[in-house]
């Protein structure tokens, strides 16, 4: 990317890999075994991660669409239930509760941290909702304070979407320390990632060995007659991507830290053109992961805001537009949609409405350039807004 002084910007790649990858691969390929049950590189991953998010125990699987989706089902959801997604979120947060059979019901989201909006949220709860699942978006906690007293008022599970906060923290406390079941995606864009994968982080022994036997097709670990104790699927991650993995989240902490560092610099210059407004953090959110950089262009057209993103594009910047809200999906309303219309979401949803519109977002890699490259990067931010 040619910046304004004509000096050429190279951004910091992603995925990032060094020899302890290799290295992982390596020892993974000798062991004998690449699968779970024979191999030891998932369980060691499983170990190390629930360790390091506060967590007693965690289950690695395929991805973080089927993390969510054994999340729910561990949680007792099925068919007729409702669980409650903010209506701004990638879409697997909706599929994986109508893949089960249940209907997912958005609500919007805060204006300011794009996270879902409590109030909006116990306004839908009904006598059929069985999970509230908050997205902790673009690695910003929730507010995890308000969301853990509606659970306990209602009885309604929460099951945290962790997609983009691996290394995040809310007052203090991992993803792991809230009491809640958590799942995350190591999808190749994530914080950490071996091209696909997720995980699931559990509050107790009890639901850990639920999903273990759901996402082995039913089976026992020791089973050798094939006496399958649960209906499932075959979510095991192999001992491959276990191995990367386990490299990966060696190095999360130092680029979280780097990525907190370079945010503020990179938020305080965007705020600095005319018309954009970053994405707000509440100070309980003591460390966000920023698996995104997002900003608005409040009152920019959708048309306009997606040729602004192509323009960013070409002038080099991962940029790419916020996500489309999920009941304007086709895919949100093929099965277990909610009896609404899509203008009846939308007029409960403003803020959803607008975010979807106006917003873009860069990718982490970014935040994980030096100081001097952020500040080349809100020069050609500006500069092609101003062109646009």
């Amino acid at each position: 990317m040619s910046t304004s002084s004509g000096r050429q910007l190279t951004l910091p790649p992603w995925p990032q890999f060094d020899e302890a990858e290799r290295a992982g691969l390596v020892r993974a390929l000798e062991q004998g075994q690449w699968w779970r049950m024979g191999g030891a590189e998932v369980d060691s991953f499983e170990r190390e991660f629930a360790m390091h998010h506060g967590s007693e125990y965690a289950l690695a699987v395929t991805n973080g669409t089927h993390a969510l989706e054994l999340a729910l089902q561990v949680l007792g959801v099925g068919q007729g239930d409702e669980v409650i997604v903010p209506a701004f979120t990638f879409i697997s947060s909706s599929q994986a509760a109508q893949r089960l059979g249940a209907v997912a019901v958005p609500v919007d989201v805060d204006p300011e941290t794009y996270c879902i909006d409590v109030a909006a949220t116990q306004a839908m709860i009904t006598p059929r909702t069985r999970a509230i699942m908050p997205v902790h978006m673009a690695g910003h906690m929730s507010d995890m304070d308000a969301l853990a007293k509606l659970s306990a008022d209602t009885g309604v599970p929460i099951v945290q979407d962790a997609a983009h906060a691996h290394g995040a923290r809310w007052q203090g406390k991992r993803v792991g320390e809230l009491g809640s079941v958590a799942a995350f995606s190591f999808q190749n864009g994530k914080l950490m990632t071996a091209g696909e994968g997720g995980a699931v982080t559990f509050p107790d022994r009890e639901l850990r060995e639920e999903a273990f036997l759901r996402h082995s097709c039913g089976r026992p670990r020791a089973d050798r007659l094939y006496f399958h104790q649960k209906s499932g699927s075959n979510f095991r991650m192999n001992e491959f991507s276990a191995s990367v993995l386990r490299a990966q989240l060696a190095r999360l902490d130092s680029q979280v830290d780097t990525r907190e560092e370079r945010w503020p610099v990179l938020a305080a210059r965007l705020a600095e053109i005319p018309g954009v407004v970053t994405q707000s953090r509440d100070d309980r959110c003591d460390r966000k992961s920023h698996y995104m950089a997002m900003f608005r262009i409040p009152g920019i057209t959708e048309q306009r805001r997606n040729e602004l993103v192509d323009a960013l594009v070409g002038a080099g910047l991962p940029a790419f537009a916020a996500f489309r809200a999920i009941y304007r999906s086709d895919g949100f309303w093929e099965s277990n949609a909610p009896n609404e219309t899509v203008d009846e979401i939308a007029t409960r949803c403003p803020n959803t409405e607008a975010i979807s519109t106006d917003c873009i977002w860069l990718h982490h890699r970014t935040l994980l350039a030096t100081e001097e490259q952020i500040h080349q990067v809100a020069d050609v931010v500006a500069e092609t807004l101003a062109r646009s």
